[in-house]
Order: structure tokens, then sequence, then C-alpha cells
């Protein structure tokens, strides 16, 4: 038997208290995080909060479940039969656009990472490995087919990750270090990246 269909009020107040909850872990990270800080961020009571979610880690469960999908979207994207340097370039732009839509959510998957992911380590063992396997067999292809430059492809992949998500993870660090000169760094980083990774590719 499926469970009863949610009223609207019911999903507005589950994506308020996600909302909240993504505010909040983002900052304080899992550890830091309360029931009571989410609560207030939500304007809703504890008891309240309690009826959607049965708990801290139902709540940063559901959040880390939700941002994998997106987080994964651009990777699983890339076209096998598709131009290499092509195909690269935009899972670059793509993984850019992330962080400059969602910077909340990149911290939040890098907090979880950085203790231990000990919410997320069977997803990281099985589906996100596996899917990198799946993308480095297909960069070694272009590799061997002389299509672009040799290269160990799961650092390429690394590399990726580290030079697009470090502008969502490091925001004040980027946005201090750049001054109000450049006050959206993304234009530039694009330009940047695309030029880097065209020169790293080329055979």
């Amino acid at each position: 038997m499926s469970p009863p269909r949610r009223t609207r009020i019911q999903r507005r107040n589950s994506e308020t208290i996600l909302d909240a909850a993504l505010e909040v872990f983002s900052a304080q990270g899992f550890r830091g995080a309360t029931l009571d800080q989410i609560a207030e961020v939500a304007g809703l009571s504890k008891p309240n909060l309690l009826y959607y979610f049965p708990s801290k880690e139902a709540i940063h469960l559901a959040l880390l479940s939700r941002l994998l999908e997106t987080w994964l979207g651009p990777l699983k994207a890339m076209n096998p039969d598709g131009d290499p340097v092509t195909e690269i370039l935009l899972y670059v732009r793509r993984k850019l656009e992330l962080s400059r839509d969602f910077p909340r959510e990149s911290r939040l998957f890098a907090n979880e990472i950085l203790q231990g992911a000990p919410r997320m380590r069977r997803v990281i063992e099985t589906e996100l490995k596996d899917l990198v396997a799946e993308k480095a067999r297909i960069l070694t292809r272009w590799m061997e087919e002389g299509r672009i430059a040799r290269l160990h492809p799961v650092h390429l992949i690394f590399s990726i990750w580290a030079m697009t998500q470090h502008y969502a993870d490091f925001e004040m660090q980027v946005g201090t270090v750049l001054g109000p000169d450049e006050p959206d760094p993304y234009p530039e980083a694009g330009l940047y990246l695309d030029t880097l990774f065209r020169r790293l590719l080329a055979v």
C-alpha cells in the first residue's frame, strides 16, 4: 500500500525545513547543527519539525540524497560518442555552474566528506566509484584513439572537481582575494578553466 499523498502545505513545510537545514548544515556542519537551530531558521516549532522528519540524521540524509542526484548529473551526461574535448569542457562548465547556483549544497557535501562520509560512505563506495570508473574508461578510450592527451583519467576528474567546487567551498576566500573589482568570479573562472583544460587536453 502506497503512503498517503502529502498536501500542498505539507510539501511546502517539508521544503522549508530542508532549505533551513541546508543553511544550518552548510554553515555549522553536521555536528554543529541542532534541530533547534533548524526549526528557528525554518520558522517552525521543534515539534512541528519532528512531525516531518524524526531526527537530525533524517533531515541530513534527505538533503544528501537530493544533492547527490544533482551532483552526479553532469558526469552521467558525458556522452561517450561525442567529441572528447567538447564533452569534457561541457562537464567543466556544468560543474562550475553547480558551484555558482548551489554553493550551500557544495559546502554540505564537502563537510560530509571532511567528516569521513559517515552517512554517504556506501554511496561513495558504490554509485560514485562505479560512475567514475565508467567515465574513466571512456576517457582512456579517447586517449588511446589519440583524440585527447594521455593523462590519468581519474585524476583528470578529480582536478575538475577541485577547480570548480573551490569557488563554492571557499567562497569567502575567493571573494576576499579577488576584492570588490570582481564581485562575480564565475565569468572569468569559466574562461580560465576553458583555456586551461583545452591546453591540457591538446594532443
